[in-house]
């Protein structure tokens, strides 16, 4: 319902890698009069023209749709990657409790969703290895939660397009997002307390492990967030791939650090992973890993063709921030991003 002055967008998961650059974004867009962000602990951050509430999607005590009432749309960015260790803990947040944002839309009448899907949602790429579009089937890789998750929920979107037409439904299917601000975040994520973000210099990694088939896209959180806020101001429907160019892969992360790319072999890699993982030295489960060496190559010719959305960084530039993020231990004033060094 928009009005003189401007549209209201209700941004959930707004204190974390993608809904901090979407907030900014939003809040410096003279056409969006008001943004509401959601997050389990309001940050000590204040954008303009935003608000913040205190709210757990894991909760059903949580009333959504009084949140949601008035806006012209809601942004869907809520997604807990831990622990890996209890995947009915994170189903809860992530499924469940994206259920139950999809159904409070429909009952606060927003005609706006756009829905934070994912890369992982794809089913395994073409043997060829080509880059697909968006009609690439979306089964995920079932034995990873995250990808299981993110597979549920387009089936989840399929169903509530169809029984409610008249809601605008936008999905993302972003590759990797880094930025400098999140590289504490992720560094706990997937690396774990064990491993120290100054490891990141060049003179600590005279060699690099080079595994067949790990080749993967790379993003900067901003410029995922442009083609959110794009979405809301548009009228496109459907999904949209995001990534930048090049494609990473360890001879591309060699020459950014100085190393030497050194084949190891997928087993031997996925071995170290499991065996880390179970001892929880490590977060990020070989499920994942899996999951990952399966990833196809996204075509982003429709987000250019629709969105009018060019990301502005390669993804050479994106991991050289990133990296330099490690090295500082670079943060950001939301729970989250919390760091050593406040971006």
């Amino acid at each position: 319902m928009s009005s003189a002055t401007g549209m209201r967008v209700v941004v959930t998961g707004a204190t974390g890698n993608v809904g901090t650059s979407v907030v900014r974004l939003l809040s410096e867009d003279p056409e969006i009069g008001s943004v509401l962000g959601l997050a389990r602990r309001i940050p000590d951050w204040s954008p303009p023209r935003t608000d913040w509430s205190a709210v757990d999607l894991a909760s059903q005590e949580s009333d959504l749709a009084k949140l949601f009432s008035g806006a012209d749309a809601v942004i869907h960015l809520a997604w807990a990657f831990q622990p890996t260790h209890d995947p009915v803990l994170t189903w809860n947040t992530n499924v469940l409790g994206s259920l139950r944002v999809f159904e409070a839309v429909a009952a606060a009448g927003v005609p706006t969703l756009v829905h934070a899907s994912s890369v992982g949602a794809y089913s395994p790429g073409p043997e060829d290895h080509q880059a697909v579009d968006e009609s690439w089937p979306t089964h995920g890789w079932p034995d990873a939660a995250y990808c299981r998750e993110k597979a549920y929920l387009e089936r989840a979107l399929d169903t509530f397009e169809r029984d409610h037409a008249g809601i605008r439904v936008v999905r993302m299917r972003p590759a990797f997002l880094f930025k400098r601000e999140s590289a504490s975040e992720q560094r706990r994520i997937f690396g774990g307390k064990f491993l120290p973000g100054p490891l990141m210099r060049p003179e600590m990694l005279p060699f690099l492990p080079d595994v067949p088939g790990l080749r993967v896209q790379a993003l900067h959180t901003d410029d995922a967030a442009t083609a959110y806020r794009l979405a809301v101001r548009t009228d496109v429907r459907g999904a949209f791939n995001l990534a930048a160019e090049p494609p990473v892969d360890a001879a591309l992360l060699a020459e950014m650090l100085g190393a030497r790319p050194v084949r190891l072999p997928r087993t031997a890699a996925r071995s170290a992973i499991a065996a880390a993982w179970g001892l929880h030295l490590l977060p990020a489960s070989p499920h994942l890993f899996d999951a990952v060496l399966r990833l196809p190559l996204m075509d982003c010719t429709r987000a250019r063709a629709e969105l009018g959305w060019r990301p502005v960084r390669t993804a050479t530039q994106v991991l050289e921030e990133f990296f330099e993020g490690l090295q500082q231990g670079a943060g950001a004033r939301t729970e989250p991003l919390r760091g050593r060094k406040v971006g």
